[in-house]
């Protein structure tokens, strides 16, 4: 029976676009930082200063939060997190491991906001925890602590960075990092495949997963599971059909992530996709802080796979809706593509129901980056300070790239690109009528 190369290989790379973008910036991070987040090496904290903006070119950056962000490698063993006492106020560390699955939170939904200890744990560990310490058994040999500190403005900056300086990890021995990646022809298909196959190798998902991985034995990237380590890497000198399949296939992939992150099944409400469960892929490994609750988890893992493809495209380390539900549209209320050419009103009658805050920010396309605009102003939500509120509690964004000239207009002016744009409405605790529907999100319309 013939096999379509071309095929596997689109479906591998929607299967390991995750694991290699992921580990693209984790990369990242540990050499170069990001805007407002400086470098740290692994199994240490890089804290932002100041909000995030047009100098953080991270995928869906918040601009709601400061950040607090670490890369972890745990081949030297168990790293010992301690956090402060944050006395209410909210904050979430969420971990991320090499695939993308988000396995523990800590925080104050989790937890409450009480000092505490956490021993993060490396595969198959089986060592005594310390007393009053809880355990969080990490997937991957390297994961990724993402940190938000609830901030509201710069005259509370200064009490987000003392806490910051509170949190501290105490690794067991020296980080190896990142694996290498073989050398070879630099041309985009064979460059991701390689990277690929060296990941798998070194980072070995749930047994089940592993065993999917087998059907992408004739692709050449099967080295983890059924060669020795010192095997050579079949994709340095592939043959012309080979060459042909992996980048037709990375094509194809390409296309098809692309399309399901625009068009794909999340539900859609006046325009918006509530996507509150682009992150609920992860069914192996669900530690302290999640829900393991099957209301939570896709049960198909052939859809969660492209579903995971998706979440790390459009909005790499975000939250389990639980934690932060997320709706995004590229759309008005009419379905058609939102441009910054045209103004546009978006009008809340009451506020989304939440237990921490709530906010609207805006990012240009295809990037899906925060934009530079003249009044450094990237999100407006309810801690956005100077709205104009109506006297019945309703509140109306204006989505415009130009200031307004009504006082009203110009105190919720949301400036978007002059171009095609996307929203992100984010809901931090978000309360049970925004998943029981007892809460409708408002259209995007056009002003004119």
């Amino acid at each position: 029976m013939s096999v379509d190369l071309e095929r596997l290989a689109a479906e591998a790379y929607v299967y390991g676009f995750p694991l290699v973008f992921n580990l693209e910036q984790v990369e990242r991070f540990t050499t170069k930082g990001m805007g407002t987040l400086p470098p740290a090496a692994f199994n240490s904290f890089s804290h932002a200063g100041k909000l995030a903006g047009p100098a953080d070119t991270f995928v869906s950056v918040n601009n709601d939060t400061l950040y607090s962000i670490a890369q972890l490698d745990l081949g030297a063993g168990p790293v010992l997190l301690r956090v402060p006492d944050t006395a209410g106020r909210y904050y979430v560390l969420q971990f991320v491991d090499a695939w993308t699955n988000n396995f523990a939170y800590v925080g104050r939904r989790a937890g409450g906001t009480a000092a505490g200890s956490f021993l993060i744990t490396p595969p198959g560990w089986q060592g005594e925890v310390p007393a009053h310490t809880t355990r969080i058994p990490a997937p991957t040999r390297v994961c990724t602590i993402v940190g938000r500190w609830a901030c509201d403005g710069p005259a509370d900056l200064p009490t987000v960075r003392a806490l910051q300086q509170v949190l501290t990890l105490e690794p067991a021995g020296e980080a190896t990092g990142l694996p290498v990646v073989p050398p070879g022809a630099q041309d985009d298909a064979l460059a991701f495949y390689r990277r690929l196959r060296t990941y798998l190798r070194a980072f070995p998902p749930s047994a089940v997963e592993q065993e999917y991985q087998r059907g992408f034995a004739p692709l050449g990237l099967l080295g983890p599971l059924d060669t020795p380590t010192t095997a050579e890497d079949p994709l340095t000198a592939p043959s012309a059909e080979l060459r042909s399949a992996l980048t037709a296939g990375l094509t194809a992939g390409r296309e098809e992530v692309e399309a399901f992150t625009s068009h794909g099944t999340s539900p859609q409400q006046n325009g918006w996709k509530l996507t509150y469960h682009a992150f609920d892929y992860n069914a192996d490994h669900l530690g302290p802080g999640t829900l393991d609750d099957p209301a939570w988890i896709v049960q198909d893992r052939d859809a969660a796979h492209l579903v995971r493809a998706a979440a790390a495209r459009a909005g790499l380390w975000g939250n389990h809706g639980y934690e932060a539900a997320y709706a995004m549209t590229w759309n008005d209320g009419d379905g058609k593509p939102l441009d910054g050419r045209r103004a546009y009103t978006l009008h809340f009658d009451s506020p989304p129901p939440v237990d921490a805050f709530w906010s609207v920010t805006m990012y240009d396309l295809p990037e899906y980056f925060l934009v530079a605009n003249p009044a450094d102003r990237y999100s407006i939500g309810d801690r956005t300070p100077g709205l104009h509120v109506g006297v019945d509690g309703s509140l109306t964004p204006h989505l415009r790239p130009d200031e307004p000239v009504d006082p009203a207009a110009r105190a919720n002016w949301l400036p978007t690109p002059q171009g095609p744009f996307r929203p992100i409405l984010r809901m931090y605790e978000p309360g049970p009528a925004v998943f029981d529907g007892g809460y409708t999100l408002p259209p995007i319309t056009p002003a004119d």
